[in-house]
């Protein structure tokens, strides 16, 4: 069997983490049980899931110029294993810092302006027809048409101003229930997704397909005359730790399933054990979930 090739077009963030008790109120001094950083952001977590689950993983992003972009764009190269194609900005590099808190909560504070792969970057955009499947985080509205060519696209709400401004047809649009940051309502994108995923954290999540109809040749992941449906959360395979990067984990395995021919059910319940899995790790990637498990 061929092997599944996948790939991310988004943004990438430096995050530094402290884990803490609890946030601190305003004027507190609280002190960190542990620190450390990781290149994140929802491009590069979603990425490195991919690349756990396909064995490699193409990400196209543009990153700043300066020590903190290289440093970024290395650690995704070096420690987790993705191919990264970055166009460069003559801009500090997007950072983040995230407090994790005892309840297994992450509150992130960002820095700087959200940067975006462009079309005109030199970034190698036909190899993106090559590819069972692509996941959107960011872009201008070139990339995410760039992004059609590709077996299946899937989408965050978080980059609604390019996906109306491309005009494309998604096959999903993938996005939290809780976080007003990807509301979606019917209309805001012309064409409608296919079907609307959304998360509801520990109580599992819905999906909606826009027009019920026969099976489609390119769909065939979408069963003929289905409407929707809702699924349970995935027991945790451990204790809860840290929720940073569980929504792009999740995303990530629906992109993968989606891309190697599961049926949208299978795909949605493997997408469910990624976001699980990364909850029990130390942030994002400590506990993604792999091919093998």
């Amino acid at each position: 069997m061929a092997p599944t090739r996948v790939g991310v077009v988004g943004h990438v963030e430096l995050v530094e983490f402290a884990r803490v008790a609890r946030v601190p109120r305003a004027g507190e001094i609280v002190h960190a049980s542990d620190f450390f950083a990781e290149p994140a952001g929802g491009g590069g977590v979603a990425a490195v899931q991919l690349c756990r689950l396909a064995g490699d993983a193409l990400l196209l992003t543009a990153l700043g110029s300066g020590p903190d972009g290289e440093r970024a764009a290395s650690q995704l190269r070096e420690r987790h294993g993705v191919t990264v194609h970055a166009g460069l900005r003559p801009a500090p590099q997007r950072r983040a810092f995230t407090f994790l808190d005892d309840g297994a909560e992450r509150t992130i504070t960002v820095l700087g302006e959200r940067i975006v792969p462009h079309r005109s970057d030199p970034l190698p955009w036909d190899e993106l027809g090559d590819l069972d499947a692509i996941y959107v985080t960011g872009g201008d509205a070139g990339a995410v048409q760039a992004a059609r060519a590709a077996r299946v696209l899937v989408a965050t709400p978080r980059a609604l101003e390019a996906l109306a401004a491309s005009g494309v047809a998604l096959d999903v649009l993938v996005g939290s229930e809780h976080d007003p940051g990807e509301r979606y309502e019917p209309g805001m994108l012309d064409p409608e997704p296919r079907v609307v995923v959304r998360t509801r954290g520990g109580e599992g999540g819905s999906w909606v397909v826009s027009e019920p109809g026969p099976a489609l040749p390119d769909a065939p992941w979408l069963q003929a005359g289905a409407r929707g449906g809702r699924w349970q959360a995935t027991a945790l395979p451990g204790p809860p730790l840290d929720a940073y990067g569980c929504g792009d984990s999740f995303a990530a395995g629906l992109t993968y399933g989606l891309g190697a021919g599961m049926a949208l059910a299978e795909a949605i319940e493997l997408a469910a054990r990624c976001g699980a899995a990364c909850l029990t790790g130390r942030g994002p990637y400590a506990a993604q979930l792999g091919l093998e498990d």
